[in-house]
């Protein structure tokens, strides 16, 4: 049964791509990126960043202590550590070795802490503390790539600068055969320039966030759940019985 299973996606893949151009973008796939980021507002109409947050540096940070570790457990961690650290000039002043404790329980806590003061130091000496809604001066900050920037300027800012690739979104790229020239689903900054290609720009942070929560709930990294997904008749990678 697997051995047919994978078959039948397999053909059905070869056939979602056929017609393909030499850029890879498809005015098919451009189809059913819009016809899945439809599905996924009727499915995730609410769909935002999970991180708690009050305002752009709150999420700053949180965002940067949630690399391999999971919202939740951020969430766990931020109220206690806003309230010790209000702002950027706290973080920035703030005890380092106090501030390891403080984010010890997200994981790789003593770089984290270093990036996080930081970031807050260069936040403090060039944007007079706040954080600034502008991709290269977010990327200029220690700590930040275009992940953080995206979802900083996306979710806070509500600017559709990039979109924000995590290891849901890579993996459901391609899965759903939403990116061509990346060579895995760890290939973040090709799967982006893809994504960006062929999903509208209006629909970029959105698709960012539902995709995420779509990874987490449905389409799982050891066992998709493909009997249960809304995207099935869009995805060239189910295996239904």
């Amino acid at each position: 049964m697997a051995a047919v299973k994978k078959k039948t996606a397999t053909k059905k893949a070869a056939a979602m791509r056929s017609g393909s151009g030499a850029d890879g973008a498809t005015d098919d796939r451009r189809r059913r990126a819009a016809a899945i980021v439809d599905e996924l507002r009727r499915t995730y109409p609410d769909a935002d960043c999970e991180l708690d947050h009050e305002s752009a540096l709150q999420l700053l940070i949180a965002t940067i202590l949630s690399a391999q570790s999971t919202d939740a457990n951020i969430n766990r961690v931020t109220p206690d550590l806003f309230r010790r650290y209000p702002d950027a000039r706290a973080f920035a002043e703030a005890d380092l070795a106090e501030l390891e404790e403080a984010v010890r329980k997200t994981g790789f806590f003593r770089q984290k802490a270093k990036n996080v003061q930081a970031a807050c130091r260069r936040l403090v000496e060039k944007h007079d503390g706040e954080v600034p809604a502008d991709m290269d001066a977010l990327i200029a900050l220690p700590g930040v790539a275009r992940k953080t920037a995206n979802v900083i300027l996306g979710t806070w800012f509500r600017q559709n600068d990039g979109i924000a690739v995590d290891t849901h979104v890579g993996r459901l790229a391609h899965r759903l055969d939403l990116t061509w020239s990346s060579k895995d689903t760890k290939d973040a900054v090709k799967i982006e320039r893809d994504l960006m290609e062929i999903v509208p720009r209006e629909d970029w942070t959105f698709f960012a966030h539902s995709v995420i929560l779509h990874g987490r709930r449905v389409c799982i990294a050891r066992k998709p759940k493909c009997a249960e997904c809304t995207l099935v008749k869009l995805c060239p990678s189910a295996e239904l019985d």
